[in-house]
């Protein structure tokens, strides 16, 4: 496991490094309570297409369904990502789907092996998380845009892995080195944006055969959740051009769209 010092993050770095570094602006921050939150304030305010927030300590990090993110200090990447759609692009169903796309093949170039993705916005390999994405749009007059959440474990440190109740995992144990945390971010946000312009053209059933591809739950019987609702189990058998879970259950086919579930196996 590599143990290097604190690794800072470093605006100057990460913008030699981006290939199309006029695309984003960068703002680093050492703390604050939510990189998405904050930069849903302004894009309200009219931030522009590209407008990333980076943080190094949030003290009110979000992820999927109220659920608090938990990241340390040179050990997680967090940040947010604001990308304002072309007019004319359709509603963005399967956008968390297609995130988790370009993340995978950033980490995978980067030499990263056994990349899943969980349904709907969940990193996977050998059976833990390596990082969540959270995915929230805005749209005024037919226009859209979305703040894109993502944290990642670069390491895992003891207290994180202890404060967690499910299996987690970190990019350390994927490659022969952890990644610089500059590097890997400006790897990202070019990822991202050659991604984001491919869902703009094609939407998510231009990406849905990747997505197929890293499924983690492939062929398993799982149990879907919802509040309120019975658990639904069945075959995961993969997902459609908008992004819902299809389960081959006792009754049928059933369609699960994304929103208040939650996927696990039985």
């Amino acid at each position: 496991m590599n143990t290097n010092a604190f690794e800072a993050l470093d605006s100057g770095t990460i913008a030699a490094a981006l290939r199309a570094p006029a695309r984003f602006s960068l703002a680093l921050l050492d703390s604050c309570a939510s990189t998405s939150t904050l930069l849903l304030d302004r894009a309200q305010q009219g931030a522009p297409s590209g407008s990333v927030v980076v943080c190094e300590r949030q003290t009110a990090g979000r992820g999927r369904r109220g659920r608090g993110w938990l990241s340390a200090p040179g050990d997680s990447l967090t940040f947010s990502l604001l990308w304002r759609f072309p007019d004319g692009t359709p509603p963005l169903a399967g956008l968390s789907l297609a995130v988790g796309v370009a993340v995978a093949r950033t980490l995978e170039g980067l030499g990263a092996a056994g990349v899943r993705l969980k349904w709907p916005n969940d990193i996977f390999a050998d059976g833990a998380k390596l990082g969540g994405i959270l995915v929230e749009t805005l749209s005024t007059g037919g226009r859209h845009a979305a703040v894109i959440g993502i944290g990642l474990n670069v390491r895992l440190p003891c207290e994180i892995a202890a404060a967690i109740d499910a299996p987690a995992g970190a990019l350390d144990a994927l490659m022969p080195f952890a990644p610089s945390r500059n590097l890997l971010l400006a790897g990202l946000l070019d990822g991202l944006a050659a991604m984001l312009d491919e869902f703009a053209r094609d939407g998510f059933a231009g990406l849905i055969g990747e997505w197929l591809a890293r499924n983690a739950h492939a062929g398993q019987i799982v149990r879907i959740q919802a509040e309120g609702a019975a658990p639904v189990e069945g075959c995961c058998v993969g997902v459609d051009a908008d992004g819902a879970l299809l389960l081959e259950t006792d009754t049928g086919l059933r369609r699960i769209v994304s929103g208040e579930v939650s996927l696990r196996l039985p």
